[in-house]
């Protein structure tokens, strides 16, 4: 008898292992005990090293704090597929949507009026309903995060000015269309010009293709970065997504210095991290983290909230940097905290 009880304990065990073992169900982010974020991409990768990334990183940060039960991206395409992304995470019930990109401005605006339960941080996206005077279009649910673009690439231009031998820097960057990122080039432009208006700086827009293009171009950044050295640029600040990328390797390639953006691409491309003199900030993953904070408690921004800018350490290339340039960057910093410097660049391209 004891005999049968070990076989049948056996079989047991070994139907056991060969049971496929069981995934644990994703919550149910229709259960109100469950909070869920996701967050749409504009056209490009959610590895883009750059804004996608960023923005992802700050929805990651709410999980790994509790903030956020469940969490996901949706990486776009195409352009058509803004709607579809969005309604996919508001019809499974998430209670956060975060898009990131200009070009999903119209889009979120459209889905936050569809989905009243669902709140909507936009990245990179100004509300202009605020400054109006029609209340019937306010939308409590969609807040827009956007940032000082002017202000981070003024503080790299002039770093770029007192850093160049040639006395030419150039800035190869998306479509002026987008205004952060015109922003960021103009406001590297002024930057420069601040140190020394006698600095030639080549500025270049990408504005020959489409949406689907324009930031997606690391060939083409990499080609304008080099032609620009050719020239005698010695300094590149590269400003798109990985169409700045691909500026910002081909400059360090070349043994110029090299400045990226939106986040410390020091750690983002190691490949020109030797060569990487410093990058235009925008806060992107605390500003997001914040607005799921705010969510979560009932408090969303909405209308528009700001992040900060700035620029990031030199790094490898700490040594290189004169004691008086690091003094000269740091007044800057506080003038255009406090609002004694001024980049006199314009929301949008005139």
């Amino acid at each position: 008898m004891l005999k049968k009880l070990y076989i049948v304990l056996a079989l047991a065990m070994v139907a056991a292992l060969l049971l496929p073992a069981c995934a644990p169900a994703a919550p149910d982010c229709a259960d109100e005990g469950t909070f869920c974020v996701g967050l749409v991409t504009d056209v490009g990768k959610i590895d883009d090293k750059s804004f996608n990334q960023s923005a992802w990183e700050g929805v990651q940060q709410a999980k790994e704090e509790g903030i956020a039960d469940q969490v996901q991206y949706i990486e776009t395409t195409d352009s058509k597929d803004y709607d579809k992304n969005i309604a996919t995470f508001a019809d499974e019930s998430y209670d956060v949507i975060v898009t990131v990109g200009f070009g999903l401005g119209e889009a979120t605006n459209a889905a936050a009026a569809k989905y009243p339960d669902v709140d909507f941080i936009g990245v990179d996206q100004f509300v202009e309903w605020p400054f109006d005077d029609d209340p019937s279009n306010d939308l409590a649910n969609f807040a827009g995060l956007n940032f000082p673009e002017d202000n981070a690439g003024f503080l790299v231009g002039a770093l770029a000015a007192m850093m160049t031998e040639s006395g030419q820097i150039g800035s190869v960057l998306g479509t002026d269309a987008v205004p952060p990122v015109w922003r960021y080039g103009e406001g590297y432009r002024a930057g420069a010009a601040y140190i020394d208006p006698a600095v030639e700086v080549f500025v270049v827009y990408h504005n020959d293709v489409g949406f689907d293009k324009t930031f997606t171009d690391p060939e083409w950044g990499a080609a304008t970065a080099n032609s620009m050295i050719d020239q005698g640029a010695d300094v590149i600040f590269g400003a798109g997504g990985k169409t700045g990328n691909g500026a910002v390797t081909a400059a360090a390639q070349r043994g110029a210095y090299a400045i990226g953006v939106d986040a410390d691409q020091y750690y983002g491309l190691p490949e020109a991290a030797p060569r990487m003199l410093s990058s235009a900030m925008k806060l992107i993953t605390p500003g997001v983290l914040d607005g799921i904070k705010a969510a979560k408690a009932g408090n969303l921004p909405s209308g528009n909230y700001y992040g900060d800018a700035g620029y990031a350490p030199y790094h490898d290339l700490e040594s290189e940097v004169p004691a008086e340039v690091k003094t000269k960057m740091e007044e800057i910093a506080a003038g255009l905290l406090d609002g004694s410097i001024t980049t006199d660049v314009p929301p949008v391209k005139p």
